[in-house]
Order: C-alpha cells, then structure tokens, then sequence
C-alpha cells in the first residue's frame, strides 16, 4: 500500500474523530447550559450570555459536518487504494 493511497484514509479517519468529538461536546454544552438554567438562582447567564460559551447547536453541526467531510475523504482513499493495488 503506496503512502499517497493511505494518507487520506487516515487524515479522513482523523476528522471522523474530530466530528464525533465535536458532537459529544456539543451534546455536553447543551446539557450544561440548559441545567445552568434550570439550578439558577436567576436567568443572567441567559440574558447576559456571559460566561460565554460555545453554542451547541453550532458545536453538533460543525460535528455532522466533520463526519460526512471525514467518511468521504476515507472513503475516496480507499477507493484509490482498491482501484490500484
């Protein structure tokens, strides 16, 4: 197996990683500011915004996105790796 077929394999296997990393975090930011808001003495977080945060739908999209950018770079690697062994 030639480096030129095995590199995108493992750069898209790297930002599959980082997609699930991305949603995982996400998910966690989501829970953490919502029971912020709920265990608050008062809403000024919410009105504030303040301290900032990473927004979690933003985090999880960016996730979704890594994936699907992460499984077709893999996948074209491993197309050219098939394709010329």
């Amino acid at each position: 197996m030639s480096i030129a077929y095995l590199l995108p394999i493992v750069v898209g296997t790297v930002i599959l990683i980082i997609g699930i990393g991305l949603i995982i975090w996400g998910a966690k930011e989501g829970n953490n500011y919502y029971d912020s808001l709920i265990n608050g003495f008062d809403l000024r977080e919410f009105f504030s915004r303040w301290p900032p945060r990473p927004e979690p739908g933003a985090l999880i999209t960016g996730g979704w996105i890594a994936i699907a950018v992460g499984i077709v770079t893999a996948g074209i690697g491993g197309l050219l790796w098939w394709l010329n062994r």
